[in-house]
């Protein structure tokens, strides 16, 4: 946590600083006003997402049993607050004393970063753009924005769940927070990490009436220059998200059968 309100206080101070040098004609005076106009713009690109729930209307049993990679999607937006509780489940904050996360992590070094593509009216009452989520303040930071589901797509191979998706996650790692503790092992471990968090999205989409699917074919490179990541985050997967056109359901009576069925081949 510490971390993050270091970052957003650099960045305060950063466009303060910037301010000062790039707008040096401006009477004394003003340039207060200046600086806090551009601190106010920085503000407005801070999305407070609803506060996560702990609770739900479908049970662990029943979101696995639903759970399938869903690629076609109405044109239904998605809520704020379907939005705020998909990131919770994907790298939100789940114990207060530490900061621990809903996924699990090796030494707790949370390599993993969430950036947001929503498209055009892809959510209720959030703008078009590329998002960064941060956990320990579960807020949204706007970083660009703009509809990039197209670009996106092109970099995902042309893959048209992607395009089609009213929201796109991607998760990227930054190696380094784990390897330095565990060396080449870590990146084992931060693969496993990105499954963990990609189930989760599963299961909290499935949860919602959502659907989702997890990619990891796509121009690495390209897909971190659209986001805006840093070079040292390596794409590992985008996730197209949606409301699904059918939803897959299966009753205990028919998983007890196809068992029985198999069961009766052992005898």
């Amino acid at each position: 946590m510490q971390r993050r309100l270091i970052v957003l206080s650099l960045m305060l101070t950063a466009i303060a600083v910037a301010a000062i040098i790039i707008v040096p004609y401006i009477p004394r005076g003003n340039i207060e006003k200046e600086v806090a106009k551009l601190e106010l713009e920085v503000k407005k690109r801070i999305v407070f997402l609803p506060l996560p729930r702990i609770k739900g209307n479908m049970s662990v049993e029943e979101a696995l049993a639903y759970r399938r990679s869903i690629r076609d999607y109405t044109d239904e937006p998605l809520t704020l607050t379907q939005l705020s509780q998909i990131l919770w489940a994907a790298q939100g904050i789940s114990e207060t004393r530490w900061g621990l996360r809903t996924c699990p992590s090796a030494g707790a070094t949370y390599p993993l970063e969430v950036y947001v593509v929503v498209g055009s009216g892809g959510v209720k009452g959030l703008t078009a753009g590329i998002y960064h989520y941060d956990p320990y303040t579960h807020t949204l930071i706007l970083i660009k924005e703009g509809d990039y589901r197209e670009e996106l797509y092109k970099a995902g191979l042309n893959q048209p769940w992607i395009l089609n998706a009213p929201v796109n996650l991607v998760i990227t790692a930054e190696y380094e927070r784990t390897t330095r503790r565990y060396g080449e092992r870590g990146i084992r471990y931060v693969h496993m990490e990105v499954g963990h968090a990609g189930q989760n999205v599963y299961l909290q989409a499935t949860a919602l009436g959502l659907g989702a699917v997890v990619i990891g074919a796509f121009y690495d490179d390209w897909v971190r220059e659209i986001i805006g990541a840093p070079k040292n985050q390596h794409p590992l997967y985008i996730i197209p998200i949606g409301v699904p056109k059918r939803e897959y359901r299966i009753s205990e009576s028919e998983l007890w059968e196809y068992i029985q069925r198999n069961r009766e081949k052992l005898s």
